[in-house]
């Protein structure tokens, strides 16, 4: 156990798992972690005076299934292997560790979600003399490698954007970052490391010898600071963990709030961008709706398009180019589509080429992809559209790796080293002596057996094979008088007797050494291979790259063709005005044949700065609001957007405050969320935002809401002039039109039919005087004696009486007078059902029969 210990004291905070022959063990603290994470058995071995520790294992053909499981139970996890071969072994075999998984450095494909990245990140405080702090980000499994230079108030809105697995900070200034990391929606994994790593020379130089230059300049990154430590620190700890094997990083990125959208969680959450509000996952969110990649790597490309919305109008405008390309050249899109599901995971295929993880089948599926760029490149070329063509212009067929690969690999290999099945014949001269030495090694053997039969006249004899004992003859005792002198006894066996001959011992020298050479030789011929196509991963990153992008703005097209999409116009001015505009899931939600009302959206900042809307719950205020930001967050992401046409301003900031979810765990109450997301808009809004308000205020008592929203309505116009939309039950905020100039009102238009409302979903001019509040506590469900008596009570509200005994009296009148009428059961039958099926009916269009055939169902309802 030294050597163990050894090991595991240079690995304390990992599960570490130590071959030992054909299994990987675990000890102590680690086996009871390993056995209730895997589920298998945890035994005890004596450890001498000691006494027993616990002991768990498994065989190390499961590595990639039980290994993930640890990961996934919170465990960073150690793999130590056996460094030279245990028959060559002059005492105890060598071992160390070649690898560290942990929740953001991971390589294996059952942790990894395909259409996602994993990230490590890093982050840096600011300095007396430098108020940004750093953030770089990584992920191993595809080489994004990004960094950038963060103001502080920006930096956790950054982070929530990215969700990085694991964030790597400076274990003596937990004074800046713990509040910092406390305060995120999210529960990232916390690396701490010594404060010498995060030293500006030493990151520095760790990027420097990394990408051998002399400086950042080639990358666009020779003005970071605070983010080339944070991107130094994430390529120590990334080479720490996986022992240098950091080929696939070949770039630098610069990330930036200057050039992309930083939006909130509260944002994030209530525009329901990744994820429903509803805890379905992505169903009902916006992803599910935009997503129509067909590539991995387009599906990452687009999620981070979505993380970081673009403010350059330039940027933004050329992916419109590029969109309106695809959506008016209709066969070109469909082609691009369908030869891009081919492709698969260049980027992942890659980064398992050069750190010597692709196996022969990997390589085959990279040849498989590769294959398939001449197909997109001369369908993008043929476009009549420039920024269709532009895309395939600048792909690389990247051919001569193409060659290789179609030269060398079989077209359905085995993934056995030492089949003889992977490489074509001719590939390799010895390989192929080697390999029919071995594959016709089985022809032989039944020759051979049929001969010693005919010779021996022992029509049961049999020629076999053991790991132990190799090839033998095996003869029953019943005709052991008949065995040739020629054989050579080797076992004996209770009911037959097992030999062999100096033939088949030098068949047998030669089968094994044709074993050995065709391993050997496969071995070293799979890592010449690797290699030989690790020299092109730069540029196959680039093509990985090319290929996402044309993915999802391909997409893009095929949603906006499907969905009646338009191009939005994006302009350096303030006026925003959407027509017919529609909300991307709503829309797609509803039943077949319902159709969507949509909403014109007028906004400016001189004249139409704040619109306060008002109306009843489930008239679709909150939808109205949500519509309008994703509009807006589409138009900067690049696609086309749901409306007859939209101009759209260049936005810096989307703010939200859509509800309100209570953060009990954290101590904050659902009015604390609400002032602190409030306080969020007011401190980090500029006029150039667009800020979307529902029911600020409504956690407090009446009064004090009304005060609040009043005065946050008038600050927003007064100081900070963002065009912004603020849904409230409050119906004394619109008086604010009275008083300023750029605020307006709007309502949800409800129609009265009789004792009815019908929400029409309009939003037009105007302001609703009634919250119709009982009306919806009806549609709802709520029995007829709680609703006559809450009309009561708002009657007695609404006339100024409205003192405790009043309102007690009313209430107890209310319920008299329903006891006189046979009507105090809170349980009574509700014919709300009824009503809604006799208004369905469609009366004109009903031939007799079927009139007939309605009234029956409708009697027979009643009866029951």
């Amino acid at each position: 156990m030294r050597q163990y210990n050894q090991i595991k004291g240079r690995h304390p905070d990992t599960v570490l798992l130590f071959r030992l022959g054909d299994f990987y063990e675990t000890f102590g603290d680690d086996a009871v972690a390993t056995a209730k994470a895997c589920g298998i058995t945890l035994t005890k071995r004596n450890n001498g005076t000691a006494g027993e520790i616990p002991l768990a294992g498994f065989p190390h053909h499961q590595l990639d299934t039980y290994l993930p499981r640890i990961v996934r139970a919170g465990h960073r996890v150690a793999v130590c292997e056996q460094l030279e071969d245990p028959k060559q072994a002059k005492g105890i075999v060598k071992r160390d560790v070649v690898e560290v998984v942990t929740p953001g450095v991971v390589l294996y494909d059952k942790l990894l979600d395909h259409k996602s990245h994993t990230y490590v990140a890093a982050i840096t405080g600011p300095t007396k003399n430098d108020p940004n702090c750093g953030l770089a980000v990584a992920d191993i499994s595809t080489g994004t490698f990004t960094a950038g230079d963060i103001p502080m108030d920006k930096l956790a809105a950054m982070i929530e954007s990215l969700q990085p697995a694991e964030i790597i900070v400076d274990k003596d200034q937990r004074g800046w970052w713990e509040p910092l990391l406390e305060g995120l929606p999210f529960t990232p994994a916390r690396t701490r490391l010594e404060s010498w790593i995060f030293e500006q020379e030493f990151a520095t130089n760790i990027l420097l010898r990394h990408f051998q230059t002399a400086s950042l300049k080639g990358f666009g990154a020779d003005s970071l600071t605070r983010g080339a430590i944070a991107a130094g620190v994430v390529l120590h700890y990334v080479s720490e963990t996986q022992k240098g094997a950091l080929s696939q990083i070949t770039g630098l990125s610069i990330l930036s709030s200057d050039t992309t959208m930083v939006l909130d969680a509260a944002t994030r959450r209530n525009l329901e961008i990744h994820s429903s509000m509803s805890g379905d996952g992505t169903a009902g969110a916006l992803i599910s709706i935009v997503d129509r990649t067909v590539t991995p790597m387009g599906g990452r490309l687009l999620r981070w398009w979505l993380q970081s919305p673009l403010i350059d109008i330039k940027r933004i405008q050329k992916r419109h180019e590029a969109v309106r390309g695809f959506v008016r050249d209709q066969h070109t899109l469909t082609e691009v589509r369908a030869i891009s599901a081919g492709i698969g995971d260049l980027e992942r295929l890659m980064t398992k080429v050069v750190t010597n993880r692709a196996t022969s089948r990997d390589l085959v599926g990279l040849r498989s992809g590769l294959q398939q760029l001449p197909k997109v490149k001369e369908t993008c070329t043929a476009s009549l559209f420039d920024a269709v063509r532009d895309l395939g212009e600048k792909l690389n067929a990247h051919q001569s790796t193409v060659d290789l690969l179609q030269r060398s690999l079989r077209d359905e290999p085995s993934l056995q080293i030492g089949s003889g099945q992977i490489f074509r014949d001719g590939y390799d001269a010895t390989l192929d002596d080697a390999t029919n030495a071995l594959l016709h090694g089985k022809e032989w053997i039944a020759a051979y057996q049929e001969r010693q039969r005919t010779e021996s006249g022992i029509s049961t004899l049999k020629v076999a094979y053991t790991s132990v004992f190799g090839y033998y003859i095996e003869i029953s005792n019943t005709h052991k008088a008949r065995v040739p002198e020629h054989y050579d006894r080797k076992q004996t066996l209770a009911n037959a007797e097992r030999y062999t001959t100096v033939e088949l011992k030098e068949f047998e020298q030669k089968l094994l050494s044709a074993e050995s050479t065709v391993t050997s030789l496969e071995s070293r011929l799979l890592d010449e291979l690797r290699q030989h196509i690790s020299s092109d991963c730069a540029a196959i990153q680039k093509t990985a790259t090319l290929i996402a992008t044309i993915d999802a703005l391909a997409g893009f097209a095929d949603v906006a063709s499907a969905y009646g999409y338009v191009e939005p116009v994006m302009t350096e001015e303030t006026a925003l005005e959407i027509v017919d505009a529609r909300h991307p899931v709503i829309e797609r939600l509803l039943p077949h044949g319902t159709p969507y009302t949509s909403n014109t959206v007028l906004m400016d900042t001189e004249k139409e700065q704040l619109h306060i809307l008002t109306g009843p719950n489930m008239s679709g205020k909150s939808s109205y609001l949500r519509q309008v930001g994703l509009i807006v967050f589409l138009a900067h992401v690049g696609s086309f957007v749901p409306a007859t046409s939209a101009t759209i301003p260049l936005t810096d900031r989307i703010f939200t405050r859509v509800g309100a979810q209570d953060n009990i765990m954290a101590g904050e109450s659902t009015f604390l969320v609400e002032m602190q997301e409030s306080a969020n808009i007011l401190n980090n809004a500029t006029k150039r935002s667009l800020i979307l308000l529902d029911e600020v205020g409504r956690g407090t008592a009446t009064f004090d809401g009304i005060s609040i929203a009043w005065a946050i309505a008038e600050y927003l116009h007064e100081v900070i002039g963002a065009k912004t939309i603020f849904a409230t039950h409050y119906h004394e905020l619109t008086a604010l039109a009275d008083q300023f100039h750029r605020v307006h009102n709007l309502q949800v238009e409800v129609r009265e039919v009789g004792d009815e409302i019908v929400f029409t979903h309009r939003v037009v001019r105007g302001h609703s005087d009634h919250s119709f509040g009982i009306h919806v506590a009806r549609m709802a469900g709520l029995p007829p004696a709680v609703l006559a008596t809450a009309r009561a009570v708002l009657v007695q509200l609404e006339s100024g009486q409205h003192g405790p005994t009043e309102l007690g009296r009313t209430a107890s009148a209310e319920r008299h007078r329903l006891e006189e009428a046979g009507q105090i059961s809170l349980f009574e039958v509700r014919d709300d059902g009824l009503r809604d099926r006799v208004r369905l009916l469609d009366i004109n269009n009903m031939t007799p029969l079927q009139a007939m055939q309605a009234l029956v169902e409708l009697k027979d309802s009643i009866d029951e």
